[in-house]
This record gives C-alpha cells, sequence and structure tokens, in this order.
C-alpha cells in the first residue's frame, strides 16, 4: 500500500473519543469527508438533532459540530456504506473492564472491537488503512489483522493497521484536540506500514505542528496510552495517600503539593488531592496493565500497579467514613447532600465517578440521599446506583435517594453537604443560604478542595477539607 491522500473518513463509534475527534478532524479538513457511524439510533440522532442536544456534553463541542456538520461531517446508522466509501477507518468503540470469564475485573473487554473489525473486512471491497483509536490492551493490532486477512472477501483488498491513541482530558477535550501535546501513531515497521503511517499524519498535519506528531512502532504505540494513563493515575494516588497523613498530622496538602511540584523534576500537574479519581480511563488502564503483568508472569509489577487502584479505592472509603464519624458516628435517618455526580467538573460522563462509591457507602448506613449534577441525567444517575447496588431494587433506592434541581434544593433540611465533584458554580453558590435551610449543625465536607473553608465556618458551618488537618 503506497501512501493514499485520505478524502473519505469512517469513524465506527459516535461516543465519547470518536464524537469530539472526528467532529474536530472534520473542521480543521475541510477538503475530508467525515462520517461517524454508530448502531446506536438514539445517540446518532441527537448528534443530527436541529438544537444541537448532543449525547455528550463537552465544552466548545457545539460550536465544533456546529460549523462542521452538513459540511463534511455527517453522522449515520448505515456503517456498510461509510465502510465501502472510506479511506481510513478509525475503530473507536467502547472496551470496558471484563465482568466475567478469564481475566474478569482486569482485562479489557474486546468484543466491540472483534464486531467492528468483523465488519470491516466482510464489507470492505478496497484497500484500507484502519486505525484503533479505541483504548486496547499490548498487541491488540495483531489480533484485528488476523481477522480482517482471515476474513476478507477479496484477495485483493490489503489492511494496514495503525495505533492512534486519544489523550483526552475530559473537560478539556476540545482545546486538547486543537493544541495537542503530541499525536501518536503507531505501525508496523514494514514499507506499507509506513507508507499508512505517513497517510494518518499528513491528515493531522493540516493543523497540528509536525512535531508533535510522533511516529512510533505498533506495540509501543499500543502501551503508551496505558503507562500514560498509569502513571497519571500513579501521581493522584500518591497525593492523596500523602492527603491522609496530612489530615493525621495537621499539615495542608495543597502547601505540600505545591512544594512538591516546584520541583521541576516533579512538576504540579496531577497534584491535586481529591476523593479519589474516576473516568474512562485511569481504574480501565491500570487493570488492564496488572492483567498484562500478571500474563507475562511478572507478579511484582503487577502488585505494584495494582496498588495505585488500591490506594484510590481506600481514599473513597475513608472520606465516606470521615463523614460518618463526624456527624457523631452515625448517619442513619439523616439527609446528605450531595453536590456533583459526574467524575470530574465540565463533563456528564459517570464512569468510576467517586459520587457513586459515596453514596453507595452513606445508603449502606442507612442515610437518605439528595443529589445534584448540572449536567448529569437522572436517567444515568439511577442506572449507575442500580449498577452499584445489583441486590437492591431501584424502587428502594429511590424510596432513599432525591435528585434535586439546584444545590440550594439539595442542601434543604440536610444535616451535611459533600462536593464530591469541583463544579464551579459550588464556588458561587449563596452558601449563606444554603446555611439558613440546613439542619444544625451544619457540615460541609470538600472532597476537592475548591472551597473557601475559612468564610464558611464564618457563616456557621463545621467544615472539612480533605487533605487538611487540624493547625497546631
Amino acid at each position: 500500500m503506497a501512501p493514499v491522500t485520505v478524502k473519505k473518513i469512517c469513524c465506527i463509534g459516535a461516543g465519547y473519543v470518536g464524537g469530539p475527534t472526528c467532529a474536530v478532524i472534520a473542521l480543521k479538513c475541510p477538503h475530508i469527508q467525515v462520517t461517524i457511524v454508530d448502531l446506536n439510533q438514539a445517540r446518532i440522532d441527537a448528534w443530527n438533532s436541529s438544537d444541537f442536544a448532543l449525547p455528550i456534553y463537552e465544552p466548545g463541542l457545539v460550536d465544533v459540530v456546529r460549523q462542521a456538520r452538513g459540511r463534511n461531517l455527517f453522522f449515520s446508522t448505515d456503517v456498510d456504506k461509510s465502510i465501502l466509501e472510506a479511506d481510513l477507518i478509525f475503530v473507536s468503540v467502547n472496551t470496558p473492564t471484563k465482568k466475567s470469564g478469564v481475566g474478569a475485573g482486569f482485562a479489557a473487554d474486546l468484543n466491540y472491537v472483534e464486531l467492528a473489525t468483523r465488519r470491516i473486512a466482510a464489507v470492505a471491497k478496497t484497500s484500507k488503512i484502519v486505525v484503533e483509536k479505541s483504548t486496547v490492551p499490548c498487541r491488540t493490532a495483531e489480533s484485528m489483522r488476523t481477522i480482517l486477512e482471515a476474513n476478507s472477501k477479496e484477495p485483493e483488498v490489503k489492511f494496514q493497521i495503525l495505533s492512534n491513541p486519544e489523550f483526552l482530558a475530559e473537560g478539556t477535550a476540545i482545546d486538547d484536540l486543537f493544541a495537542p501535546d503530541r499525536v501518536l501513531i503507531g505501525s508496523l515497521q514494514s514499507q506499507d506500514g509506513k507508507d499508512a503511517c505517513a497517510s494518518l499524519a499528513e491528515v493531522y498535519a493540516n493543523w497540528v505542528p509536525k512535531e508533535r506528531i510522533l511516529t512510533v512502532g505498533l506495540w509501543s504505540s499500543e502501551l503508551s496510552k496505558l503507562a500514560a494513563n498509569a502513571m497519571l493515575a500513579q501521581r493522584i494516588s500518591s497525593i492523596n495517600a500523602l492527603s491522609a497523613i496530612c489530615e493525621a498530622t495537621g499539615a495542608n496538602i495543597d502547601e505540600v503539593a505545591h512544594a512538591v511540584g516546584r520541583d521541576s523534576r516533579v512538576g504540579p500537574k496531577f497534584l491535586r488531592a481529591s476523593v479519589g479519581f474516576g473516568g474512562s480511563c485511569f481504574q480501565k488502564d491500570i487493570l488492564n496493565l496488572v492483567y498484562l503483568s500478571e500474563s507475562l508472569h511478572l507478579p511484582e509489577v503487577a502488585a505494584y500497579w495494582r496498588q495505585v487502584v488500591i490506594m484510590n479505592e481506600y481514599q473513597k472509603r475513608r472520606f465516606s467514613k470521615t463523614v460518618v464519624d463526624t456527624l457523631f458516628n452515625t448517619i442513619t435517618g439523616k439527609k446528605i447532600a450531595v453536590l456533583g455526580f459526574a467524575f470530574k467538573a465540565d463533563t456528564g460522563d459517570t464512569r468510576e465517578s467517586p459520587a457513586i462509591t459515596l453514596i453507595r457507602d452513606f445508603l449502606s448506613e442507612k442515610a437518605r440521599v439528595v443529589i445534584y449534577d448540572p449536567q448529569v441525567d437522572e436517567a444515568q444517575i439511577w442506572l449507575d446506583l442500580s449498577e452499584a447496588m445489583p441486590d437492591v431494587a431501584l424502587e428502594k433506592i429511590k424510596a432513599v435517594v432525591e435528585i434535586a434541581p439546584s444545590a440550594l434544593k439539595a442542601a434543604q433540611n440536610s444535616e451535611a453537604v459533600v462536593v464530591a465533584t469541583e463544579w464551579k458554580e459550588f464556588t458561587t453558590i449563596d452558601w449563606q443560604d444554603v446555611y439558613s435551610t440546613m439542619n444544625k449543625p451544619a457540615f460541609v465536607f470538600d472532597g476537592r478542595m475548591i472551597l473557601d473553608a475559612e468564610k464558611l465556618r464564618q457563616i456557621g458551618f463545621k467544615v472539612t477539607t480533605i487533605g487538611r488537618g487540624e493547625r497546631l
């Protein structure tokens, strides 16, 4: 396969990665037709909605879709037509952690990747560049290539597999796509592989400086995504471990993080303590790395990375226990307002959100919970809580959990407010009004270190901030 000029792109999967990534490609490359396909009709209808009520929330995404949709950006459920016409196909489907079978709880479930790959093999009548965009275990491309070669109905059709992992942070994904730290493209080091790599690199070169487009071997690219997320999560678990020491000694985790972050060898990023990390990547990718290490008979390596996840779970348990201990060792029958349900601000994504664990813990203590989040749909909240408590009927959950339309409504007649997501609006609400509606003493637990604790104490609140102990 000689280098080809990419004129038509198909993206299989219209979710958090495929949607924003290919929308930006369409915006920046008006000469390329980009079609994002998905079998979920409701999701495609949302992408095509006249009021731009898109299926995911990401700052800046609506503006991108508004400019490109109908010009050279299209959303469709006609997967076969898009595959047939495309020069390059992104596979951007979900790869959740397996829930059963070999590797359950650690390994990635590649069922959707395999289904998409088999569909490409069955439909394609001309040679294609197939790009892994989903986060996958190392050497998944080899499996994809085997499936493509074994199932292609056209002997003259050739496939080249590339790895092009995403490094997006939800809440800043559009900015990350407009000005990425790097674009990583992995290929086989054959001439055909390098030619395919060059074809994709030319797409990104329409707006990304060429020195930021890194071309590497296929397996290095796949492993780099897992490694990057694992090391970022490791920093979060490390600072969270130190936050427990701060609370016990009277130190301030903000001050410790600032001092450590001024070391040029360390840097300040990802040194902010919190109730725990969440999202679609960190925990899944670390568990994937654990499973890979165990499969390679490296038990010490597996144990090392497993501890990052253990520390994250400990941080969530420690925070919920702090709430119980502070509220006189019982929250039975007490009303707890949980502000924030998304795993972080500026996204509606709830995957692995610490708020889910906190609420489950509060309900196990027989508390009543009221939830407010500015972006998460009610249906998603009920789904997440049902999955977190599979032995409890949804009707019983709804009997003790409410969803409020505002932070003030959530706090009314509550004993405590728990900040679980760092939404900016929580720093600007009228806390005096909040205080006036709460039972006394009124408690605030800041799991994201975003509130002015001294001002809240002046109002009358009893305030606990994660990572901050009592001063001597």
